[in-house]
């Protein structure tokens, strides 16, 4: 065999081993793409799924304090928690956080929770949202005629009697509405107002003083348990 056809050997031989190379090269890089797209793929399904298992803030699932009465005990005639009231002569710059998403109300020092409260607040999205402050307009009863409803310790925080802090409703005898109290905590019910546990309202007339702000924001969305 002479040099030419050995040469011409070796040359295709090479030839075949480069063509295998390229094409296992290209192979496994196809592969690693199709494997690293899956893995992309298992992984953006993971995460629509805890978007999905994430639920909407609500009643039923916001972390209350630790000393709050739980809500299945909670009764319109009980403090909301079970610790004492905050001093306001210690917290000269307290003020009141009304979140409407999850139906309760802080008395808050800066960020600091210092108590928490059940609340029930517009059904139909009727409690105005904004920063307000508490007025001097207050009193120990009230009664509305036309709608047939009164409530204990009312204080105003928005065009001076209009929108108040009270208790859960009463009737024109002064007997609390035991329908409308078990909304408190759980879903809105009041015609804008924001009501509260019969303590819990007694405490802000009796020691919120006039001029305390008021912040009201969110939107409650219903939500099953």
């Amino acid at each position: 065999m002479n040099r030419r056809k050995i040469y011409t050997i070796v040359l295709s031989a090479l030839s075949v081993l480069i063509l295998g190379i390229i094409v296992w090269h290209v192979s496994d890089t196809s592969a690693k793409k199709n494997q690293a797209e899956a893995q992309q793929q298992v992984i953006k399904k993971k995460q629509a799924k805890k978007k999905l298992k994430k639920k909407t803030p609500s009643p039923l699932n916001v972390k209350d304090d630790k000393h709050m009465v739980k809500l299945e005990n909670f009764k319109y005639n009980s403090a909301s928690e079970k610790k004492e009231y905050p001093d306001l002569y210690k917290y000269p710059k307290a003020w009141i956080d009304v979140d409407i998403t999850t139906q309760r109300v802080y008395i808050k020092d800066g960020k600091t929770n210092l108590y928490e409260m059940y609340s029930s607040t517009g059904k139909h999205d009727t409690t105005p949202r904004g920063t307000y402050h508490i007025q001097n307009e207050r009193g120990d009863f009230f009664y509305t005629a036309p709608l047939k409803l009164g409530a204990y310790y009312y204080v105003s925080f928005l065009n001076h009697g209009e929108y108040l802090f009270h208790t859960t409703p009463t009737d024109e005898q002064g007997t609390y509405v035991k329908s409308i109290a078990k909304t408190l905590g759980r879903e809105p019910s009041s015609h804008g107002c924001v009501h509260l546990s019969v303590p819990d309202c007694k405490w802000i007339y009796e020691n919120v003083p006039s001029g305390m702000k008021v912040v009201i924001h969110g939107k409650y969305q219903p939500q099953k348990a």
